[in-house]
């Protein structure tokens, strides 16, 4: 089973549509949740299948970025789930940017989580190996089984 979750924090400073419109450019979701803590609503997006990321996948070959794309993944990796991050305003205006945590987004970052059953397998389709910054292979996308 597959679930994808992007959640992120939506500050009073904010528009909502603009956040989402930056998520939107990397993620395509099913499910749209708000919550408040505080003054702060956290947006969390959810989808069931990994097509939800061919945006992402898309990005990370226009943007030539494969490997280093790769050590995050690989990095945040646990168990069954893949979690990473990526700066927000960035995003906004369609770069793909990671992270080592929110204070490198000072409106907070878009953490992303995927839970697939062998997550190696999700890394090697979003981001494989590269030598001299071509990839290796390219495998099709996982199943969502």
């Amino acid at each position: 089973m597959v679930k994808v979750m992007v959640v992120t924090e939506v500050r009073p400073s904010e528009n909502l549509n603009k956040v989402l419109s930056a998520i939107m450019n990397f993620f395509d979701f099913d499910k749209m949740n708000i919550r408040k803590e505080g003054i702060i609503d956290i947006l969390v997006l959810e989808s069931n299948t990994l097509k939800s990321l061919l945006k992402l996948h898309k990005a990370l070959r226009n943007e030539r970025i494969l490997d280093s794309a790769r050590k995050y993944l690989i990095r945040g990796i646990e168990g069954n789930t893949i979690a990473f991050m990526i700066h927000k305003q960035a995003a906004a205006v369609k770069v793909l940017s990671f992270v080592d945590s929110d204070k490198e987004s000072p409106l907070g970052a878009i953490k992303f989580y995927i839970q697939y059953h062998n997550p190696k397998e999700v890394v090697d389709w979003l981001a494989p190996r590269t030598a001299h910054g071509v990839p290796l292979w390219e495998n099709p996308i996982p199943p969502d089984d």
